[in-house]
């Protein structure tokens, strides 16, 4: 299993079932983003291949930050 003290945990490719996994969400919701946006940035490997990096969906989650209910997210 890799761990968090792997150097390239961060920027290793995963799948959109990990990636679904790392932010709780579905799978489906992954791909409802990709078509329609708002979601965290991805690679097209292929024409049916998507992947992700933990970096780029740690930095969706951190854009999504707010202080209180009145601030909108960026």
């Amino acid at each position: 299993m890799q761990t968090q003290h792997d150097p390239d945990y961060y920027d290793r490719l995963i799948g959109e079932k990990e990636a679904a996994s790392y932010l709780c969400y579905s799978v489906r919701a992954l791909q409802n983003w990709r078509v329609r946006g708002g979601g965290p940035l991805f690679i097209k490997v292929s024409g049916r291949s998507v992947r992700y990096t933990r970096r780029d969906l740690q930095d969706w989650i951190n854009a999504k930050r707010v202080a209180n209910t009145t601030c909108a997210p960026s």
